[in-house]
């Protein structure tokens, strides 16, 4: 019997993994916390480990996990960030959902673009009260735009499609181009610094790694246009936060989505609302009218859940059966 520890589990998880569950039969532990060194030992003498996005599986997280006799860590999302994998033991392998629905989270970034522009739910708390004046809700044009995405693997290409559709301008940036996708989807690469410089909406697509951390920083901000709007559903950390409030309060920025936040473990998934921790940067941003924060939602369609539960079993089983599977995450 395969054993699985299900770490930071959610209702929606409970009931998406049990359904599933009924094809495999394996026995899973559910458990809220989410995984750390200190949560860690919970997951002793069971084959898998199954985590989400602000687990945390360092070095001394692999060698309790190793200890406990794990064999899989199993990521039920498609950033893998979260884990060392410098020091990852020979004998736990890991696996990740690199397609479940990029559509998922295009769309939400249109949505945020498009709530951030037309002042949607400002003008919504208005109509509550009966107010339906337009004073302060002037938005423009999307059409006409230049969109800059950082970042063109399938959820980029799906963002770039939904602006083609607006009329927009798109220019892009990756560090492995795919010019083939140039021509079917209508968009030019360009380098990180003409991106800056040119692009009216700059929306970040790309996973977090030594290179992409804090790709929105001071210097980078001060090359983009006055009044750029900035979208992030990828990773919170791709934008330095103290930098990002510096440039909102000199109004440098008139626009932000975010469906990510730099230090979201502890909030973001969670509900805060009757506890007194507060993140006092968080909630500098929070205040402000020209944004718009989301709790990483943007993967949350029946589609995209439906994606990730089967193959996060997938995974497990091909590992369990076969030693090794298509989604391994090697060293």
């Amino acid at each position: 019997m395969v054993k699985i520890a299900f770490f930071d589990a959610k209702d929606y998880d409970i009931n998406s993994f049990n359904e599933e569950n009924k094809k495999y039969g394996y026995e899973i532990t559910y458990f809220k916390n989410k995984l750390s060194s200190e949560t860690a030992p919970l997951a002793k003498d069971h084959d898998v480990v199954c985590i989400f996005v602000n687990d945390l599986v360092d070095k001394e997280t692999l060698k309790i996990l190793q200890e406990g006799n794990v064999r899989i860590v199993a990521l039920r999302c498609a950033g893998y960030n979260n884990i060392d994998l410098d020091n990852l033991p020979g004998k736990i392998k890991v696996v990740r959902v690199p397609d479940y629905s990029p559509y998922a989270v295009a769309e939400h970034t249109v949505g945020l673009l498009l709530s951030l522009n037309r002042r949607i739910y400002k003008a919504y708390q208005r109509a509550k009260k009966y107010n339906f004046s337009l004073d302060g809700l002037l938005g423009y044009d999307i059409h006409g735009k230049t969109v800059g995405v950082i970042g063109t693997g399938r959820i980029g290409k799906a963002f770039i499609n939904i602006m083609n559709g607006f009329g927009t301008n798109v220019i892009a940036y990756d560090i492995y181009p795919d010019e083939e996708s140039t021509k079917t989807l209508n968009f030019k690469y360009v380098s990180l610094d003409e991106l800056f410089k040119s692009s009216d909406i700059i929306s970040l697509h790309c996973p977090l790694t030594k290179e992409t951390n804090h790709i929105i920083n001071k210097e980078s901000m001060l090359k983009m246009k006055d009044g750029v709007v900035i979208l992030n559903t990828s990773r919170g950390k791709l934008i330095n936060t103290k930098d990002l409030i510096k440039m909102m309060e000199k109004g440098k920025i008139s626009g932000l989505g975010l469906d990510v936040y730099e230090e979201e473990e502890k909030y973001f998934l969670n509900d805060m609302s009757n506890s007194y921790i507060r993140d006092e940067e968080l909630s500098i941003l929070l205040s402000m009218p020209n944004v718009v924060i989301t709790s990483h939602q943007a993967f949350f369609t029946k589609e995209a859940l439906d994606g990730i539960v089967s193959t996060t079993f997938s995974n497990i089983k091909d590992v369990m059966e076969k030693g090794g599977s298509v989604n391994e995450i090697k060293k």
